[in-house]
């Protein structure tokens, strides 16, 4: 999917992603405290994640042609990479005290 698009719309879809990556990052570092990874490093747990998800499930031959399905499978991947990091951080903080 991202191979096809121009570096104009690349550069869109990132900055896009980026923005809403901020304001979630943001909004889970409000709500997780010292659990989290901080705003910053939330917004590129989220940019990453989304990333990765859109990749992987075009690789599987997931067609995402569709932008509402692009969004949510890109949105479950990000979410999903930061609640397994803050499962680990969890486990590894137990395990340390």
């Amino acid at each position: 999917m991202f191979l096809h698009l121009d570096t104009t719309w690349l550069l869109f879809a990132f900055a896009i992603i980026a923005a809403f990556g901020f304001f979630f990052g943001t909004a889970l570092d409000a709500v997780m405290k010292e659990s989290g990874f901080g705003p910053t490093g939330n917004t590129l747990l989220f940019i990453f994640g989304f990333f990765v998800a859109v990749a992987v499930a075009n690789k599987h031959g997931i067609s995402l042609g569709d932008l509402k399905l692009a969004v949510a499978w890109g949105l479950g991947g990000a979410f999903g990479l930061i609640s397994v990091l803050a499962l680990i951080k969890a486990g590894m903080a137990r395990l340390g005290s």
